[in-house]
């Protein structure tokens, strides 16, 4: 299996939404997908229509030394889910005490799950320096760095590229991060031009662009992806295109999605 770490320095760059979506658009290609939420917000969940909390999640399957077949929830997607699951305050602290005394804690307990070789696992983290994010970095094999086109996610960027450095680079494992610009719109001149020279900085670790498009909130509050709410929609041609891009980089074997 393959182990992609969605991350991201700062918050509200549509993370969490970018990780529901890639994982809908990876399922899409005949890929066996699971989506795996590290984020206490517990927010992952809601993308697959699960407006309830979960309460048989990630946390008390650790915690209560279950197997993770267990926290795994199959959605009418297509795609596998493992929510954080709803947790109090003490078993969110046991949990962060864990993933800190045992660096592997996550790569080990996901590798025990057998996934078939060709599968694919998204993490979606919270955002910024913590134990999640260094557990992510630590078990994946690519990590995919989501900004906005604007100079506050640009000024975080050598933070994220150092924390990579550190968990990342020296394993024979890892494939390479690369960079998504989330939320371009070229109606807006500043914001188009800093997505261009970010694009052009990031080179060959540059992703296509997900441009602003109505079409993605619109879909989450239809509890449905973009790909089926509006296929013709530019998000869901972006989501289809960095889908391919990942797997290729990966180079993992993928049909075109209907």
């Amino acid at each position: 299996m393959k182990i992609i770490a969605i991350v991201s320095a700062k918050g509200g760059v549509g993370k969490t939404t970018f990780s529901a979506n890639l994982s809908m658009a990876m399922s899409r290609t005949g890929v066996p997908t699971l989506a795996v939420d590290l984020d206490p917000q517990d927010a992952l969940r809601l993308h697959f229509g699960l407006s309830m909390p979960c309460g048989d999640g990630l946390v008390e399957a650790v915690l209560t030394g279950m197997d993770l077949r267990h926290a795994l929830l199959q959605t009418e997607f297509g795609c596998d889910l493992m929510p954080y699951g709803q947790v109090e305050e003490e078993d969110r602290e046991a949990f962060e005490h864990l993933l800190r005394e045992q660096p592997l804690l996550l790569r080990q307990r996901l590798e025990m799950l057998n996934l078939p070789e060709d599968a694919v696992v998204i993490l979606d983290t919270p955002p910024g320096p913590s134990v999640y994010l260094t557990q992510a970095l630590t078990a994946a094999n690519m990590a995919l760095i989501v900004v906005l086109s604007d100079a506050a996610s640009y000024a975080t960027l050598p933070s994220m590229v150092g924390l990579i450095q550190r968990y990342c680079l020296n394993r024979n494992d890892f494939n390479d991060y690369a960079y998504l610009v989330n939320q371009v719109d070229h109606s807006r001149q500043l914001n188009s031009d800093v997505a261009y020279v970010m694009r052009t900085q990031f080179g060959k670790r540059a992703l296509g662009l997900v441009h602003q498009d109505q079409a993605i909130p619109e879909a989450l509050a239809c509890n449905q992806f973009v790909c089926d709410y509006d296929k013709h929609s530019r998000g869901a041609a972006d989501l289809a295109l960095i889908c391919e891009q990942v797997l290729s980089r990966l180079a993992l074997s993928y049909r075109t999605a209907a």
